[in-house]
């Protein structure tokens, strides 16, 4: 098999190894990127020296730092999940740290660091959040994780909830139960048909150990002050922060800044003419983490309690034996009350209340806190330039309830890293980091108008229309509904209908079976999220389809197609600056998916039976691409009980080629259908498929 860039994916040995490892990887550069010339956009985007423009640092730094260690190709102010979840995606030391035998400077952004993207990750708290805030995670999340293989931990821990309750009392009849449904009815196809419960400092904590086994960590207090954008350089932003402890101030230098640091976000002031829209309600609430004494019987379901005199309960269980309670403290209940007057013991007085006349006492209690209920949305996510960014509570807020926020926040940062992975590299046109806003502020605006609703039909407490509202927005609740409108990453399908498959929308979970192992395989998430894209191709009959996946495949490996010439491209930048390594990725086994290139993994789906052809048949691409040759004979083991090529196409003829192109964060970017294998229909695919990327990729 050929080497992939992930073969160099090493924890650094000896110093004479690693002078082996720089002299090969130099050897591998003018293999894998004859074109690529030192004056090039690329070559400028990888730089690891500084250049003489940068060459001074900032008077206000307290002490004289390495230079080289106050530049970074990203720095992320927040280190709650949306920030994590970015470094995680794009972020890690440049090659100079893994050539020269070293680990990383202990900087760094999960995503961006396993992508190879130098990073610098800020937070003004001295350690990651321990109890409380935010806790539930729904199935899209779930399957992010998946992807990521990091979800193991949480499914372990966490507990799921399947069903919810509605129960009420009145002035003449004392607290019932009034409903109970399924919390994500089958119209929903999920592989996961549940909300986990976890919290936050969980999450952060996967992520925060994945990053400790690639070398790096979090920049503990320090907070964001301000930047400067300085277009003459080639870290045009300088970043000045502040330590929590001595109040010195450093200054950092970096492409691009991205706040993920909350509602009261820094970097969104600081942004030119960002602010945040929207309204406040009078109303404030209570949260109480805790164990509970009771004898009320549904205490290990989600319960939503209505009292006409008092308020709403909101009843979710958590791990440990926890409970967390979303108390309503409403605003005639104790006139002109300030939040310092509703204390924990007032809350838990209310809410042992609205539960009469069942009891309800506290063993322990692990968190309480107090929040009013607001929807507000920022009129913009980055800056002119594009050099600046806002994800998560600095963008939207709304309330928690339906358990949004921290799956939306790292959505943004999901959809943002792996374009700013490409844009660092240099293999990305303007147009595509212009899709972040296009996309997520359309999702923050959805989110905030389903959250009024739902936050309207709670506080009225009209278990009716709570459930017809959540019945509405289940797709959306569990984020298999959230979708992208049309843009230069999701077009429309010219020809034949596909069946569930939408540009903008998430792939539908199907089951296949592994050809290499035989082993049954959830297609959507089989392929680990490495920052590449995914081109399937759909055929019942290998060997009639053969001479269209010949013409593809081999424009593909060569310079004679864009697709082609973006593969060089993106492994000379992964030559340079490799993907940065953790002990467990000898279990992802990443080279699996990349083994001809960084930026497109290629998989084949067919239903025709394993010993009708071999490995060996197939064109040298897909040969190689072993992993991700999958046959559609399990549909016993669907969610629906379809084949993949039902569910997903709508059937195949005996003769036609689907070509499937798929987004790095799983989303359909484009499809079609050709009605024969033939050569002249491959030719016309390779056409088709440079003209898709051409429109946001960078070539040589």
């Amino acid at each position: 098999m050929t080497a992939s860039f992930w073969d160099m994916m090493k924890r650094p040995g000896t110093s004479s190894k690693a002078h082996s490892t720089a002299s090969s990887s130099s050897a591998k550069i003018q293999k894998m990127a004859p074109g690529l010339r030192s004056d090039s956009p690329r070559s400028r985007s990888i730089d690891a020296q500084s250049t003489s423009t940068e060459a001074t640092t900032s008077s206000s730094q307290s002490q004289p730092d390495d230079y080289r260690q106050t530049l970074s190709d990203v720095v992320v102010v927040g280190a709650g999940p949306a920030g994590l979840m970015l470094a995680y995606v794009p972020s890690s030391p440049p090659a100079w740290h893994i050539f020269a035998g070293r680990r990383a400077d202990g900087n760094g952004s999960d995503n961006l660091v396993r992508f190879g993207i130098k990073t610098r990750l800020i937070d003004d708290r001295p350690d990651r959040t321990s109890t409380g805030r935010a806790d539930g995670i729904q199935p899209k999340t779930i399957e992010t994780l998946r992807q990521m293989r990091l979800a193991e931990p949480l499914l372990r821990k966490g507990v799921r909830v399947y069903d919810i309750a509605f129960w009420t009392s009145t002035a003449l009849q004392s607290l019932h139960r009034t409903a109970r449904e399924i919390h994500y009815p089958p119209v929903v196809d999920l592989l996961d048909p549940y909300i986990l419960l976890v919290h936050q400092g969980m999450v952060e904590k996967i992520f925060q150990d994945d990053l400790k086994e690639r070398g790096v960590h979090v920049q503990r207090n320090t907070a964001f002050v301000e930047f400067e954008h300085t277009p003459q350089k080639v870290r045009p932003l300088q970043i000045t922060c502040k330590d929590a402890v001595d109040h010195t101030r450093r200054t950092y230098g970096a492409r691009y800044l991205v706040g993920c640091d909350g509602a009261h976000s820094q970097v969104r002031r600081c942004l030119p003419d960002a602010r945040p829209i929207g309204s406040s309600r009078d109303a404030i609430w209570g949260v109480l983490d805790g164990v509970l004494e009771t004898d009320f019987p549904d205490i290990w379901s989600k319960v939503v309690v209505h009292s006409e005199e008092l308020g709403s309960i909101l009843m979710i269980p958590r791990e440990r034996n926890m409970t967390r309670l979303y108390i309503e403290l409403k605003s005639d209940t104790k006139e002109s009350a300030s939040r310092e007057e509703l204390t924990r013991e007032y809350v838990m007085k209310r809410a042992q209340e609205i539960m009469l006349p069942y009891v309800l006492n506290w063993r322990s209690v692990d968190w309480f806190g107090r929040y009013q209920v607001g929807q507000r949305v920022a009129n913009r996510f980055t800056d002119e330039e594009r050099k600046v960014f806002i994800a998560g509570d600095a963008s939207h807020t709304h309330s928690p309830k339906a358990a949004q926020g921290m799956n939306t926040s790292m959505h943004d940062t999901f959809n943002l890293a792996w374009k700013l992975n490409f844009a660092v590299r240099g293999l990305a046109k303007p147009s595509l980091l212009a899709t972040y806003e296009q996309e997520r502020k359309k999702i923050a605006e959805d989110l905030v108008n389903f959250d009024y609703e739902h936050a309207n039909a709670f506080a009225a407490g009209d278990p009716d229309a709570l459930a017809a509202n959540f019945a509405k927005n289940v797709a959306f609740i569990s984020g298999y509904g959230v979708n992208y409108e049309y843009n230069v990453l999701n077009i429309p399908n010219k020809g034949h209908g596909i069946g569930a498959l939408k540009p903008g929308y998430l792939l539908p979970p199907a089951k296949v079976t592994r050809f290499v192992d035989s082993n049954p395989v959830d297609i959507q998430t089989d392929i680990p999220a490495l920052g590449q894209f995914r081109i399937y191709f759909f055929c019942r009959d290998v060997y009639a389809a053969k001479p269209f996946l010949d013409a593809v495949c081999v424009a593909h490996q060569t310079m004679s197609s864009y697709v082609g010439r973006v593969t060089l491209a993106g492994n000379a930048s992964y030559t340079i600056q490799p993907p940065l390594a953790a002990p467990h990725d000898q279990f992802v086994c990443p080279e699996r998916y990349t083994p001809v290139s960084g930026i497109f993994t290629y998989a084949l789906v067919t239903d025709m039976p394993r010993h009708e052809f071999e490995l060996d048949d197939l064109p040298v691409t897909l040969r190689e691409s072993r992993w991700t040759v999958y046959l559609d004979d399990c549909p016993d083991k669907d969610t629906r009980g379809q084949k993949c090529i039902d569910k997903w196409l709508d059937g195949l003829a005996e003769n036609e080629v689907v070509v499937l192109n798929v987004r790095p964060d799983g989303y359909v970017g484009s499809h079609r259908r050709w009605d024969n294998g033939r050569r002249e229909s491959g030719v016309a695919a390779v056409k088709w498929l440079d003209e898709y990327y051409d429109q946001f990729l960078c070539d040589l």
